[in-house]
């Protein structure tokens, strides 16, 4: 059997953030949970040669997209009449995180450097690696995601208890 050494430290250090982004890919709780898990399962195969790598966590965050983007395609695949037969999920709109709204409406290079900079703790100088662009890309789009943020998020008028 392969080595698969480190895997479960692996697994326990960053399984909360992996989760938290998928959460944000994918904006579901049970489709977040499913994506880390898949991602997962694919990871502890591909363990022996991933943990050689300089980057694991580079490569987990792409197994990542490239998961959430195959369960988009695979979704859009079957569109039609499947689930009709299904009961309508009970969703409270009105009880949607904020958060999760303000991050859509991002622009999606302002999105990609709010995630690896906060969410998954990356420096200016390695989000620009992982993004391919200059640091001082990443320093203005994330002033701009930032200050966009507080626009959204802000209390509008008529909002809140009193309003």
């Amino acid at each position: 059997m392969a080595d698969r050494t480190g895997f479960t430290e692996y697994v326990v250090a960053r399984r909360s953030l992996m989760y938290r982004s998928a959460w944000v890919l994918c904006g579901d709780h049970q489709q977040a949970e499913d994506l880390v898990q898949h991602v997962l399962t694919r990871l502890y195969v591909a363990w022996p040669r991933v943990s050689r790598m300089d980057s694991v966590d580079g490569y987990v965050r792409t197994m990542l997209v490239n998961a959430n983007v195959d369960r988009l395609r695979r979704r859009l695949e079957h569109a039609g009449f499947e689930g009709f037969d299904q009961p309508a999920r009970d969703v409270d709109h009105d009880a949607l995180i904020d958060l999760r709204d303000a991050l859509a409406g991002l622009a999606s290079g302002q999105r990609r450097v709010v995630v690896l900079r906060h969410l998954w703790g990356l420096s200016v100088e390695e989000t620009a690696a992982e993004l391919g662009i200059a640091p001082g890309t990443v320093k203005s789009q994330t002033a701009d995601a930032v200050r966009r943020l507080r626009e959204l998020l802000a209390p509008q008028p008529g909002e809140g208890p009193t309003g």
